[in-house]
């Protein structure tokens, strides 16, 4: 059903119909739009543009409409442009010319924005709390290898020993940033643009503050053209969910390494893998490396919308129909890799043994020679050098730098004695890191319990926003 067209003298060519038609995509949003039209109409109710009892039978037609789009009794059809077109085209059917009385007072530029925004809310929340499983299977997993030996990497080189549940927890304070960037998303931009009009505000709704406290907005935004024009909410969720997508990707690269047989640490459960057609001793790391792969697709999806929102001057301009397409799939792409990854991380078996060979391989403990001397009052760049020096006389012998005899460190410098030897293991390099941010088994039981805290804080919250939501959401 078209909403304008008085003014013309002829429909729209069929290219150009094709071209502005969004109903295939923006149908997502009927829910939510028939929830801001409820809205709407109790504030066209207490303005008298509307009496009480057509008001009443607005919104009850409306509940049917929406019971009707649940079970998929109701749906657009091919004259629909958009789905607030298919929404009004259902109440007319319900009420005749009733039906479109509730389109006084508002335009489709501040009701889909508000309808998106809404959308956005509700979603984005899902995904938090989504994340907060993920988080609690990292925790599981960083606190079962919390004593298991591992080489550390920088620039893909063997650096340090560590603990494997503290390469496992970096992951865990990741997402949760991501968490606290959505709650600080949700904070920021939850202010309401109906009543805006198309960009002048309404002069049958003087009170826009209501339907937005009736939606579960802080208020309404106080610019009417900023209301209707204003993009950044979008923006800023897919730049959170781009944000996501490479803390994905991280997990992804890390596990398709594990998994290799050069590594060989990471045993993947056979649900959590693909063979090969023509391989059939193949095992793949597909679900790490799609989680890969997805990042890209989320960080296009930012860089699109950036492209379209440049240089948009005044206010609402056409462009802006493209702004949902990258939210619809960066958020449907989330819900489908989250779980997966979840999945994976839980199956997922670590060979402790293979690990704790290569925690001191590469010469991963000189450092402990320049700390020991450095406790000794050497000044460190004196200690790196008799490090360094250690290093070289291990390299022309063949052997790694803690293989070295007493005899042959003490040649390097005369304060290495032989007490250095309970620093020289993985054990001993471990235990010794204790600080609150360390990769000592101790500090990684406090660092998974911290983290616990953090996100059953953080589910808490989800939850009771979710539920708020979902009772304002209730016609």
């Amino acid at each position: 059903m078209a909403l304008w067209g008085g003014r013309f003298s002829q429909g729209p060519a069929q290219s150009v119909a094709t071209l502005s038609r969004s109903v295939d995509f923006d149908w997502r949003l009927a829910q939510y739009d028939i929830r801001v039209n409820v809205a709407h109409v109790h504030g066209l109710a207490a303005s008298g543009v509307i009496s009480v009892a057509d008001s009443e039978k607005i919104i009850s037609a409306l509940a049917s409409l929406s019971s009707e789009i649940e079970t998929g009794k109701f749906g657009f059809n091919d004259s629909d442009e958009d789905v607030h077109s298919a929404i009004e085209r259902g109440l007319i059917e319900k009420l005749g010319a009733l039906g479109g009385a509730f389109r006084a007072g508002r335009s489709r530029n501040d009701l889909v924005v508000t309808d998106f925004k809404l959308y956005l809310i509700d979603h984005i929340m899902e995904i938090a709390q989504t994340l907060t499983q993920l988080i609690d299977a990292l925790n599981r997993v960083a606190d079962e290898y919390k004593d298991a030996l591992a080489p550390g990497f920088t620039h893909l080189q063997h650096a340090q020993p560590i603990n494997f549940g503290h390469e496992i927890a970096k992951h865990s304070h990741a997402f949760l940033r991501d968490i606290d960037r959505i709650a600080d998303w949700l904070k920021r931009n939850s202010f309401s643009p109906l009543g805006a009009g198309a960009l002048a505000g309404s002069g049958l709704l003087p009170h826009p503050e209501k339907t937005a406290a009736e939606l579960g907005f802080k208020g309404p935004l106080l610019n009417s053209i900023d209301a209707v024009s204003d993009r950044d909410f979008v923006a800023e969720a897919l730049f959170i969910f781009s944000v996501i997508g490479i803390h994905l990707s991280r997990i992804g690269e890390e596990f398709t390494i594990w998994s290799t047989t050069e590594f060989g640490w990471a045993k993947l459960d056979d649900a959590f893998s693909t063979g090969s057609s023509i391989m059939p001793q193949k095992k793949n790391p597909d679900i790490a490396e799609l989680a890969r792969g997805k990042s890209g697709r989320l960080i296009g999806n930012l860089t699109g919308l950036l492209t379209v929102l440049k240089g948009l001057p005044f206010a609402y301009n056409r462009d802006l129909q493209e702004d949902k397409e990258p939210i619809f799939d960066s958020i449907e792409t989330l819900q489908v890799i989250l779980p997966a990854v979840i999945g994976m991380i839980e199956t997922t078996s670590f060979d402790r043994e293979k690990m704790a060979r290569g925690a001191v391989a590469g010469h991963a403990l000189a450092t402990e020679i320049a700390d020991y001397l450095a406790r000794k009052g050497i000044p460190f760049s004196d200690a790196h050098e008799a490090s360094g020096k250690c290093v070289r006389l291990a390299d022309s012998l063949g052997v790694e730098v803690h293989e070295l005899s007493d005899s042959q460190i003490a040649s390097v410098h005369v304060d290495l004695m032989p007490d250095i030897r309970s620093l020289l293991s993985g054990e001993g390099a471990t235990s010794s890191r204790t600080s609150i941010s360390g990769t000592s088994s101790a500090s990684i039981a406090a660092q998974v319990r911290a983290l616990d805290e953090a996100n059953r804080a953080a589910l808490n919250a989800i939850k009771e926003s979710r539920e708020s939501f979902s009772r304002m959401m209730s016609i």
